[in-house]
């Protein structure tokens, strides 16, 4: 899948937009990320792995946190597009 498209899917789904708009506002542990919302934890981590698969993210491990960090520049595709 080329990027535009790996990009253009992973922002395709509201929860997914959700989590950008969340770390817009700077990095969080992935506990913090899914407090908002009414799914698991489990569902959380597999839209944060299509934000990562995407690009999008950045995932820190420190000790059992996950700290994701949003990298907003790969929006960019889209709006070159």
């Amino acid at each position: 899948m080329d990027d535009l498209s790996a990009v253009l899917g992973a922002i395709a789904h509201p929860s997914r937009r959700a989590i950008l708009h969340r770390l817009a506002g700077g990095p969080a542990r992935v506990t913090e990320i899914a407090a908002p919302f009414e799914m698991s934890l489990n569902a959380v981590s597999k839209h944060l792995k299509v934000l990562e698969g995407a690009g999008l993210v950045d995932r820190e491990v420190l000790g059992r946190d996950h700290l994701i960090r949003f990298r907003a520049e790969r929006l960019r595709l889209v709006s070159q597009w």
